[in-house]
């Protein structure tokens, strides 16, 4: 493929992005959490559960690394194992604060210019687990500092979700 047939399919799968998240129905506008600590929120988190979609598709063992960097913004490194190949895969991006710092609503990007929401609902236990939702209703993660998360936890989450709008019978569990 030579360069200007990979800028126009660059070129047309961005557009199809931009178009697919118009239509997209988008969340309702649920508060995130008010009194985020970047500091306590940076590090490993384990994906305990998620909405499927096509950077995930036949992941297992996913991790998502968050570290602060000077400017403010966020360094994000996405790690998965293939099910059927065993091969790691991985994804760096970046976040930025949507408003102020001790707000969890950020944006995220994997992809040059192109952001996508990444709001943090909920915060349990001393920054042990987190509930995110993403741009619309098509993305969602439950993470924990550890491979596992209490039930009582769990079921607030769920719980949280499918008032919000999620199919959480969708979700693929890491364990």
């Amino acid at each position: 493929m030579n360069r200007k047939e990979s800028l126009l399919l660059v070129t047309a799968a961005a557009a199809g992005a931009v178009i697919y998240n118009i239509w997209k129905p988008i969340k309702s506008n649920l508060p995130v959490v008010a009194d985020f600590v970047v500091e306590k929120y940076v590090g490993t988190w384990h994906e305990i559960a998620r909405l499927d979609f096509y950077w995930e598709k036949n992941l297992k063992d996913v991790t998502a690394t968050y570290t602060l960097n000077k400017d403010g913004s966020i360094q994000v490194l996405n790690r998965g194992i293939h099910v059927h190949s065993n091969k790691e895969k991985t994804a760096k991006g970046k976040a930025k604060f949507v408003d102020s710092p001790n707000k969890g609503a950020l944006k995220v990007s994997f992809f040059g210019p192109f952001y996508a929401a990444y709001n943090v609902m909920h915060i349990a236990g001393d920054y042990e687990y987190a509930l995110v939702f993403g741009q619309n209703l098509d993305y969602m993660w439950i993470l924990s500092r550890t491979q596992t998360i209490p039930e009582n936890i769990k079921e607030k989450y769920l719980s949280y979700a499918q008032q919000a709008g999620y199919d959480i019978a969708k979700l693929v569990w890491s364990n």
